[in-house]
């Protein structure tokens, strides 16, 4: 995910270094918040000021991807408005990724039970498992999740394969 420190970056200026950052890192941030939250505007609002507080920052931290999503889950654990929160995990969506062919209005009516299916399932999971759950699923390493969610590394490992039956039990209605 991080790039390396390669003397053309380093030689970059601040905003050609933020571009390149903002190029690599904000579809999956999005993709993360998106899932998390279940409100597309909320996860857009979210990385955006995300990108505004590392812009202000004024150079860039040595990981700027675990930067970022450490920022943008404390702003969303802090957001204050709980209608918008229980707005969002009503809403009906389209997913973010486009199928190689149309649905049909039945195939699309079956992507969006199972959808919010998991959905309820996800929300019915402590915080944490959650977040282990989605930000494993965006390809954050081990190191990178157990540094994003103050983790011991050695028990990110323990905690994901206790997340992971936590969710298939739910799933399944155990």
């Amino acid at each position: 995910m991080a790039r390396e420190a390669t003397p053309e970056r380093m030689t970059r200026t601040f905003p050609e270094q933020l571009q390149a950052v903002h190029a690599d890192h904000h579809a999956s941030l999005y993709r993360y918040l998106d899932r998390l939250s279940g409100d597309p505007d909320l996860a857009a609002d979210i990385v955006q000021e995300a990108f505004v507080r590392l812009y202000r920052r004024g150079s860039l931290p040595e990981r700027p991807d675990r930067w970022l999503v450490t920022v943008a889950l404390n702003l969303f654990r802090n957001e204050r408005s709980m209608t918008r929160r229980r707005k969002a995990l009503r809403l009906e969506r389209e997913g973010d990724l486009s199928p190689a062919r149309p649905l049909s209005p039945a195939e699309r009516v079956d992507e969006q039970e199972r959808r919010r299916a998991i959905r309820a399932a996800l929300d019915l999971l402590p915080r944490r498992d959650r977040e282990l759950l989605l930000l494993r699923a965006e390809g954050y390493s081990y190191r990178d999740l157990a540094a994003v969610l103050e983790l011991r590394e050695a028990s990110v490992g323990t905690l994901l394969a206790r997340a992971k039956r936590a969710f298939r039990a739910t799933w399944e209605g155990e």
